[in-house]
C-alpha cells in the first residue's frame, strides 16, 4: 500500500508540473489566464429543462450564443473533432468540438486542456446520432487551470478520510454530495420559513461566554487580550436565549454553531449546528406537535414526501405520531419489565445487564 501511494504521489507531481508547464507557455502568449469577464447565459441544468424533448426543428429555433461555464469532467479526442463533457453545481452537460468551426487556435488551446480545467463554451444546441443532447462550441475560453489532477475516474474518491480531509474533491466528483449539500441549505432556508411563518423571532446569541452552560460539555477555552480574561466558545445557547424570554420576547428561535471539545469522527465534529426555539405559554404537548410539524414541513419541502429513507429502512413521518413516556419507551424497545423501571435499583440491574455503564 505504501509503495502504491509513493507512485501516485510521484505521478502526481510529474502530472502537476506539466500542468504548470501548459499554464507557463499559455502566459507567454500574452493571455489573460484567468479571465473573470466571462458570463454564461445557461447552466446545463436550465438546459435540460428547456430542451430536453426539443426535436432537430425546435433545436434549430433555440438561441444560437448559448453560453456555458464548467468544470471538464470528460475528454474524448479524436483528431479534428472531440466530445468533452463540463460540470457546473446544477448538472453536466456534452460539448462538441470540431477544428473547422472554431479555427486552429482556439482547437489548438483545446488540445492543451486537461480534466478538472475550468472552461466558458459559447455555441449552438444539437442532437447526436445517439440522440444525446449536445452543445457545438463555436467559440472556448480558458477561465481556471486545474494544476492538480482530479482523483482517478474508476475508483474515485473513495477514501473517507480524504473525502473529509479535501471536501473540494468530494464536491467535484461525487455528485451524491452536492445533493446532500444543496439538501442541508433548504432544510436551513425551510426551517427559518417555518418559524417566521409562527411569528418566532429569529436571533443571535453570543458566542465567547464568561461561563459555559445550556449542556453538560468540555468547552474550547480562548483568551479575551484586552479584558484579560478567559471566555469560552459555546456549548450550547439555550441559556442566553432563555433571558431573552425573560426580556419580552415570547418565541424566539436561533441557528448557531456551537463548540464542544469532545470526540470527533465523520459523524461527530466539534464544530457543529444546532437549532433551538423556545415558546412562552406553551406545554410541553404544545413543542411535541410544533416538532411534528416541523418535521413533516421538511420532508415534504426538501424530498417531496413523509416516507425517508434511511439506509435499509423507510420511516414514516405521517401524522399522528405515537406518544411513548420514556417509561413505556424502555419497556416497548429495550425489552425492560416492570420490576426494571419500578425502582432505582431495578434500572441500575437492568443497565448492568445491557452492556451500559451507569455511574454509582
Amino acid at each position: 500500500m505504501a509503495s502504491n501511494d509513493a507512485n501516485l504521489s510521484e505521478d502526481n507531481s510529474e502530472q502537476v508540473e506539466v500542468r504548470k508547464q501548459k499554464l507557463a507557455k499559455l502566459k507567454t502568449t500574452g493571455a489573460i489566464v484567468y479571465p473573470n469577464d466571462f458570463k454564461p447565459t445557461h447552466t446545463p441544468a436550465e438546459i435540460f429543462n428547456n430542451f430536453a424533448s426539443a426535436n432537430a426543428e425546435e433545436l434549430a429555433a433555440a438561441p444560437k450564443d448559448i453560453r456555458i461555464a464548467g468544470r471538464i469532467m470528460a475528454i474524448r479526442r479524436m483528431g479534428k473533432a472531440s466530445f468533452f463533457h463540463i460540470q457546473d453545481r446544477r448538472g453536466r452537460l456534452q460539448i462538441y468540438i470540431q477544428q473547422n468551426r472554431v479555427g486552429e487556435d482556439v482547437y489548438g488551446l483545446f488540445r492543451t486542456l486537461d480534466m478538472g480545467d475550468i472552461i466558458g463554451v459559447a455555441g449552438h444546441l444539437f442532437r447526436t446520432r445517439t440522440n444525446e443532447l449536445t452543445l457545438e462550441a463555436e467559440g472556448l475560453r480558458l477561465l481556471t487551470k486545474c494544476l492538480r489532477p482530479l482523483p482517478e475516474k474508476w475508483h474515485g474518491l473513495a477514501d473517507v478520510e480524504a473525502r473529509y480531509r479535501q471536501r473540494y474533491l468530494d464536491l467535484m466528483v461525487n455528485p451524491d454530495v452536492r445533493q446532500v449539500f444543496e439538501a442541508r441549505s433548504r432544510v436551513v432556508r425551510t426551517l427559518r420559513r417555518f418559524f417566521e411563518e409562527r411569528d418566532f423571532l429569529e436571533v443571535e446569541t453570543p458566542m465567547m461566554q464568561p461561563i459555559p452552560g445550556g449542556a453538560a460539555a468540555r468547552p474550547f477555552i480562548t483568551h479575551h487580550n484586552t479584558l484579560d480574561m478567559e471566555l469560552y466558545l459555546r456549548v450550547a445557547p439555550e441559556l442566553f436565549l432563555k433571558r431573552l424570554l425573560v426580556g419580552g420576547f415570547d418565541r424566539v428561535f436561533e441557528l448557531n454553531r456551537n463548540f464542544r471539545n469532545e470526540g470527533i469522527s465523520v459523524r461527530h465534529n466539534p464544530e457543529f449546528t444546532m437549532l433551538e426555539f423556545y415558546q412562552a405559554y406553551a406545554t410541553f404537548e404544545d413543542l411535541m406537535q410544533l416538532t411534528e410539524e416541523l418535521f413533516q414541513t421538511l420532508a415534504k419541502e426538501v424530498i417531496g414526501s413523509l416516507q425517508v429513507t434511511y439506509g435499509d429502512h423507510v420511516i414514516d413521518l405521517s401524522p399522528p405520531w405515537r406518544r411513548l413516556t420514556i417509561r413505556e419507551a424502555i419497556m416497548t424497545h429495550g425489552g425492560a419489565v416492570n420490576e426494571d423501571v419500578d425502582t432505582l435499583d431495578g434500572l441500575h440491574r437492568y443497565a448492568v445487564k445491557k452492556g451500559i455503564h451507569v455511574d454509582s
